[in-house]
């Protein structure tokens, strides 16, 4: 999925500030109705007359706790995701689940 250009964007701004109803612009212009009304809502209440940023680097769910887990592997090489999981819920709080904490032992080149 790709934002949209900011050209179009300016477009529908340009449009509303002409009075043009949001039905009319999109029609016009081919994109959702819903999309001119939050184009409309992002410059009314975040000032933003661009798109917010797409993808980039997330910051890991074990990030500041690869040092424990390796240790906990260690100590019981035969502990499951769920039981990793599980422990850095208790231990540390929030939600450590299954998939992201897959994926994050992945990246630090642990085999589960």
């Amino acid at each position: 999925m790709h934002a949209y250009s900011q050209d179009l964007r300016d477009r529908v701004l340009r449009a509303l500030a002409r009075g043009e109803r949001p039905t009319d612009i999109s029609r016009r212009l081919e994109v959702s109705r819903v999309w001119v009304y939050q184009v409309r809502r992002r410059l009314e209440v975040e000032g933003r007359q661009t798109s917010l940023p797409m993808g980039g680097h997330r910051k890991s769910r074990l990030a500041g706790f690869e040092a424990e887990v390796r240790s906990w592997i260690r100590s019981k090489p035969d502990l499951t995701l769920d039981q990793i999981s599980k422990r850095l819920a208790d231990e540390h709080g929030g939600p450590h689940q299954g998939a992201g904490t897959l994926a994050s032992a992945r990246q630090m080149g642990l085999k589960l």
